[in-house]
């Protein structure tokens, strides 16, 4: 079981599958809710406070990684500049990682003119808020739609085998 939580806290903890994705795979896969929540969200706030720790070292990396890519083009760029348009930062922080992922979403909140520190508390919330959300909808929407009460979910059948 603890290697289940470790993946769980390493899948949060990469770029595009982030607590959105593994906490809801989670649950409805087997694994208790609330530990699940924590562990993702744990691993998820660990790469952003890396993130925003060394921001301009990674700065510097694309820089010279994309030299030649216009990065103004990009989907995520556009949608995430709208986002800070209409609703500034915090708007950024609780709607971004939604649509275009926490770590691009923090990526761009100081990219746009955030502190760190602002980015950072509002990112907190916003995982936990995600976090929080999804998994209670996981678990409670799979609780209702599940008639039979011996069903362990996936991961925990897998792992009693």
């Amino acid at each position: 079981m603890i290697w289940s939580y470790v993946i769980i806290f390493l899948l949060a903890a990469i770029p595009f599958f982030e607590v959105a994705m593994i906490v809801p795979i989670a649950i409805l896969g087997g694994l208790p809710a609330i530990p699940v929540i924590i562990i993702a969200f744990l691993g998820n706030f660990v790469t952003i406070v890396l993130l925003i720790v060394f921001i301009d070292s990674i700065r510097n990396w694309r820089k010279k990684k994309k030299a030649n890519e216009d990065e103004h083009n990009k989907k995520s760029h556009q949608r995430a500049k709208k986002i800070w348009a209409k609703y500034g930062l915090p708007g950024l922080a609780f709607i971004g990682p939604f649509f275009v992922g926490s770590h691009i979403t923090a990526l761009l909140a100081i990219t746009f003119g955030g502190t760190r520190t602002k980015t950072l508390i509002l990112m907190t919330a916003s995982i936990a808020f995600w976090a929080i959300l999804l998994g209670g909808a996981a678990y409670f929407g799979f609780d209702f739609l599940v008639k039979d009460e011996d069903d362990s979910g996936f991961i925990t059948r897998l792992l009693q085998r």
